[in-house]
């Protein structure tokens, strides 16, 4: 990748509606070569996907919860078993294994009490567990999807 790579990929992450002709006005570069490098980027995989980002609150689900979990059992069976069930949690918006004296955290997004003691609930009997935390974010000081490239 190069710098014109790089700044695709800004503009990208800033806006992924974004026209090709836009892209590369922006860039100074011509329509066809710009369309080709994302093009290459996507195939590559540097591009996973562009999506559109909701505001929790427009859509109901504006309580995030990160969710700590200690397990017992380290075995991949355990944890392949665990990753199908959370993968198909809608709630949980993010799954991360950890360092450290926590094993695994979860990001979910919820809209009331109740669906978070719903989403607990079918989580503590989901797969065994050894210690379940949660804490409730009180305001989202910082929210990005951009990577520093």
């Amino acid at each position: 990748m190069d710098a014109i790579d790089y700044a695709i990929l800004r503009l990208l992450q800033e806006d992924a509606s974004l026209p090709v002709t836009e892209i590369a006005a922006r860039i100074n570069l011509s329509q066809t070569p710009t369309w080709r490098r994302i093009q290459k980027l996507e195939q590559a995989g540097v591009i996973d996907r562009r999506v559109a980002l909701l505001d929790p609150q427009a859509v109901g689900r504006d309580i995030t919860v990160f969710v700590d979990i200690e397990t017992r059992d380290h075995s991949s069976e355990w944890l392949a078993e665990f990753a199908r069930k959370v993968a198909s949690m809608p709630e949980v918006m993010e799954v991360y294994r950890m360092a450290g004296e926590i094993d695994y955290t979860l990001r979910i997004s919820v809209g009331s009490m109740a669906d978070f003691d719903a989403f607990y609930r079918a989580l503590i009997d989901a797969v065994p567990l050894k210690n379940v935390t949660s804490r409730f974010a009180m305001e989202r000081i910082k929210y990005t999807t951009a990577f520093a490239i």
